[in-house]
């Protein structure tokens, strides 16, 4: 997949170009991208792609730490409302 189609607003692109870039301000305009990929799109592979095409001339970067975050597996998420999150307060 070309680099147009995985990031056809420039945005990772960009944000290794930005120089003295912060975390933050990387997972800002890695939310950016997620919520901007097209619909049934395999994130991970993207971002997979991304990480070979950019890690390893940028393995320091920040945008790189953070691509490595969006492989890694998400917590699962433990419910907290009803009778008993009220109660434990």
């Amino acid at each position: 997949m070309a680099m147009t189609e995985l990031d056809p607003r420039g945005l990772i692109r960009d944000s290794y170009r930005i120089e003295g870039i912060s975390g933050p301000e990387c997972r800002s305009i890695f939310l950016d991208w997620a919520l901007g990929a097209m619909a049934g799109a395999d994130i991970k592979a993207a971002i997979t792609a991304l990480l070979t095409h950019y890690g390893g001339e940028f393995p320091d970067h920040p945008m790189t730490q953070v691509l490595r975050e969006g492989l890694a597996e998400a917590a699962p998420v433990k419910r907290r409302g009803g009778r008993k999150a009220r109660l434990e307060h």
